[in-house]
């Protein structure tokens, strides 16, 4: 195996990359500890990989992400070291939020900056996250008390290049609402609308019934005008096999129907305090005193602490929760954001923002902080200053869902995927680097 893939925290959007190149670039093979207290994958997984990485001849590239001491890593094993070593960064500790700054442990950013040094390569997700990562590094080391080290950013600037996270989005076909699907694919997807009708649907659709049926409230739904909570999948199996199609014979949306139902917001993060659940949470509660009708999917993965906002507003919202918690069947996670009409973020620390792509591929009209990685991912128009501008914007959508459900996304979000990225990343990933690399 010419590629050593190595992954100290193998979870979320960590796991996703790392499987995605395992399985699509050849003679690799992964090595990995799971997505559990982090603060200890930073401070010892190096030992850990230095006892369980069988030595190879064979291996020809390292890559890994920076949870990783990569410098504790190859001087413990220098047959390692030899290799050409691609340091990845999902997000930086130099500028990482804590809710106070003596809470910040100087050792985790400082182990980054090490293992920067010892990489012959330093890929970030965005420009944002390398930006702010060498551009602090002077201040960070200003934490030393007197004999500081000089010069790093211009020592570690050379290795450093931008190379976005690379999203495998799902095909999902007819399951898109009509009104959202591109223009250029609507002719495919009318096609094969047109073609599951006449084969798939029962034969009292003759009438006409299932026609003027939106098919993303279940019949008995349509016949009340009211949407019943659906249940949160919280049994699926993690290691289950998901295609990565989701297709529906559904017939064509009735418009006018959709127009009588309650904003759809989405909230698809992890439930933990640097994705700030409280200003959203109490931009819904504002909504709610005002009496404007709203639904809500709150979605994102959840670790040992939960945040205490979470249990309280579960009761507070009510009736107005659709899905709450971690959908493990990726299947019906796209299957919620598709059904979703605005999808919000309210991070206070964000450097690529992958949830928040996948929704917008699913049709939502996304709602990002003003600041952070979004200016370079999002057009002006989707992006708020302060949490007053997100409730007005909100409490507009309240009254005219349909503004967002007839938007067409102002964007190109195609640049983001594994198809447009793979050859980038194939040449960085080559034992001999080709000239993008």
């Amino acid at each position: 195996m010419s590629l050593l893939l190595i992954e100290a925290f193998y979870g979320g959007s960590h796991k996703q990359l790392m499987d995605l190149l395992h399985q699509e670039i050849e003679d690799s093979v992964l090595y990995s500890l799971p997505a559990k207290k982090w603060h200890w994958r930073a401070r010892t997984s190096a030992l850990y990989f230095m006892q369980n990485i069988p030595p190879s001849e064979s291996y020809r590239v390292l890559f890994t992400s920076s949870v990783l001491n990569l410098a504790e890593l190859v001087a413990l094993r220098p047959d390692l070291g030899k290799l050409r070593k691609i340091l990845y960064f999902h997000e930086n500790q130099l500028v990482y939020p804590v809710r106070k700054s003596q809470e910040r442990d100087f050792q985790y950013g400082y182990n980054q900056i090490l293992s920067c040094l010892v990489a012959e390569i330093v890929v970030f997700n965005s420009a944002f996250n390398m930006e702010s990562f060498l551009k602090s590094i002077g201040s960070f080391l200003k934490m030393i008390p007197d004999h500081r080290p000089k010069d790093l950013e211009s020592m570690i600037r050379p290795k450093c290049r931008v190379l976005y996270f690379p999203i495998r989005f799902p095909d999902l076909g007819l399951s898109v609402p009509h009104h959202r699907r591109s223009p250029e694919k609507t002719t495919d997807c009318e096609a094969a609308e047109t073609s599951s009708r006449s084969t798939s649907l029962p034969s009292n659709t003759q009438s006409g019934t299932n026609e003027s049926m939106d098919p993303h409230i279940s019949e008995e739904e349509q016949k009340t005008g009211e949407q019943t909570e659906e249940p949160n999948n919280q049994n699926a199996s993690a290691s289950e096999h998901v295609p990565h199609e989701i297709s529906s014979a559904s017939p064509a949306l009735d418009t006018s129907r959709v127009h009588q139902r309650p904003l759809h917001i989405v909230w698809p993060h992890r439930w933990e305090h640097d994705k700030d659940p409280e200003t959203f949470f109490s931009s819904l509660l504002k909504l709610k005193e005002r009496g404007l009708p709203f639904n809500v999917s709150v979605l994102g993965e959840t670790f040992a602490d939960v945040p205490d906002v979470f249990l309280k507003f579960r009761t507070t919202l009510g009736s107005s929760v659709l899905h709450w918690g971690y959908l493990s069947s990726k299947a019906e996670y796209f299957r919620v954001l598709s059904m979703a009409d605005v999808a919000i973020s309210t991070a206070k620390h964000e450097f690529f923002g992958v949830a928040m792509l996948e929704a917008v591929h699913c049709g939502c009209y996304p709602l990002c902080p003003k600041s952070l990685v979004y200016p370079e991912i999002f057009a002006a128009e989707y992006l708020y200053s302060t949490p007053e501008q997100l409730v007005k914007r909100l409490q507009k959508f309240c009254t005219r869902p349909d503004l967002v459900r007839k938007h067409r996304f102002q964007g190109e979000i195609a640049r983001f995927s594994w198809e447009a990225l793979s050859g980038r990343f194939r040449s960085l990933l080559a034992a001999e680097p080709g000239k993008d690399s």
